[in-house]
């Protein structure tokens, strides 16, 4: 029997990354998957390849073009994996990101604030309005949403994501006591370097990034290991674990 057999879970950016390793690992287990994704040829790879993981286990995945930062669109995503599953019991706010155009504040292109709010925060505030209602129907569950090491810790050179970030782990405690009665965990994931592609990319442009890397004390983190951690969030047996920021980084912090 799968940690997650008969769960319905939506991965928001599910395309790549960890996203698209947590999709893997949740049919692996038996759930079954709604990936959205605004990059639908993405979005199709890696529904296919959740199904692949999914072999006898009861699991399954599908793709919905979706753009967290629009509400039209995160409704839309929503009424489909109703439509499809019949019911949500997980969401996984996964969908987010920094960009070389981040800096500090007095550097920081006001754009890119405001695209890193959008994605990071905004998104993870619209889907998780618009995804609960639909939680609470299932009689409870569970949200993961993504904070990150910098949320935790100074990273110069950093500030438009660290204010998102920042922003997602205070959203995340609140939620957690807002919706404990409806029987609604709400807890963040705060990775550290994680080597998907886009990362490896900044790890290659970026001298703050790559010094910080050196600190970790097991090794670079990789999406499989994020995805674990969502596993064990979205199973049964984080039924008591709630409004934890829970930090999978390779020791980072507490160097």
């Amino acid at each position: 029997m799968g940690r997650m057999e008969g769960k319905v879970a939506m991965i928001t950016g599910g395309g790549g990354g960890i996203g698209k390793s947590t999709a893997e690992r949740f049919a692996e287990e038996g759930a079954r998957v709604a990936i959205l994704e605004i990059n639908q040829e993405l979005g199709e790879a890696a529904a296919e390849s959740a199904r692949g993981h999914a072999a006898n286990s009861g699991g399954d995945a599908i793709a919905i073009h979706c753009d967290v930062t629009d509400k039209a669109s995160v409704a839309a995503a929503v009424a489909q994996t109703i439509s499809q599953f019949g019911k949500l019991d997980i969401l996984h706010n996964n969908a987010g990101g920094s960009t070389m155009q981040d800096g500090p504040v007095t550097e920081a292109p006001e754009e890119e604030f405001w695209r890193v709010i959008k994605l990071d925060l905004f998104g993870t505030f619209l889907c998780s309005k618009l995804a609960i209602p639909e939680i609470i129907k299932a009689g409870g569950g569970s949200v993961i949403n993504m904070s990150s090491n910098v949320a935790l810790m100074a990273l110069p050179g950093r500030d438009c994501y660290t204010a998102a970030k920042g922003g997602v782990t205070s959203m995340t405690r609140s939620m957690a006591v807002e919706y404990a009665p409806n029987k609604i965990r709400v807890n963040a994931i705060a990775p550290s370097v994680t080597l998907s592609d886009r990362v490896r990319k900044l790890l290659d442009e970026s001298p703050e990034i790559g010094k910080i890397s050196e600190t970790h004390l097991l090794g670079l983190g990789l999406p499989i290991h994020i995805a674990n951690m969502a596993v064990y969030l979205g199973s049964d047996e984080s039924e008591i674990t709630t409004g934890q920021i829970l930090s999978v980084d390779s020791g980072v912090t507490v160097v």
